[in-house]
């Protein structure tokens, strides 16, 4: 099993801390986003779209985006479990991690700040103000979920970590990239620190992996 990424992408840190939740051996291949190595014509032979991450399994065809990847991964490796046993608790968790895989995220990837830089000619501070709105905007939405709904326990939806907990210690991770503020969603960081406890999450970070650099810029 081969798992195409690089260090500093929120998705496939999604699919490394699945991995690790579910003691799951992978090969990991660093493509370096930052030098465009994801649209060298091997990779686009791997993954077309040109983004991280893709796993490689047994020489099959690649699987490719990040949530299709976790849904695999709890198809084939039910245990532990990361999606509750009843229909509406499943749709819940997938709900909140959809706040973030669908709705956050992808407003912030590296070839949407290189379009408002070269299409939009938006300068650094714009671009900037554009991340902090829409980290911000995706984790003031779990906030206002977490916070009230009464299914949110130790963790997003009960007392054991699940895909919405992957993908809410995600976004925690893209906030400190771009130094968006956490003090108003005091729930999502309470969470965010109770996943830091478990191993599979700490050393999936991606500050941890092997080709992080040692004193990074973001």
């Amino acid at each position: 099993m081969k798992l195409y990424g690089f260090w500093r992408s929120l998705a496939t840190y999604r699919v490394r801390a699945a991995l690790a939740l579910k003691g799951i051996e992978v090969e990991q291949i660093s493509i370096n986003l930052l030098q465009g190595k994801q649209h060298a014509e091997e990779y686009k032979a791997i993954n077309p779209q040109s983004v991280v991450p893709a796993l490689v399994i047994d020489g099959g065809p690649p699987l490719f985006q990040s949530m299709a990847i976790l849904e695999y991964l709890e198809e084939t490796h039910p245990r532990p479990a990361l999606l509750p046993k009843d229909p509406r608790g499943r749709a819940r968790v997938r709900g909140l991690a959809q706040i973030v895989v669908s709705d956050g995220h992808p407003l912030v990837v590296p070839r949407i700040r290189g379009y408002l830089e070269r299409e939009m000619h938006q300068d650094e501070p714009a671009r900037n103000k554009w991340l902090a709105h829409w980290t911000a905007t995706a984790l003031e939405a779990l906030e206002a979920h977490l916070a009230k709904e009464k299914e949110t326990g130790r963790f997003c939806h009960g007392d054991s970590p699940t895909l919405a907990d992957i993908c809410l210690a995600s976004q925690v991770f893209g906030a400190k990239f771009f130094n968006v503020g956490t003090e108003d969603v005091p729930t999502v960081m309470r969470i965010f620190g109770e996943c830091t406890k478990i191993d599979a999450f700490d050393r999936s970070q991606p500050l941890k992996q092997p080709d992080a650099p040692k004193n990074p810029t973001h």
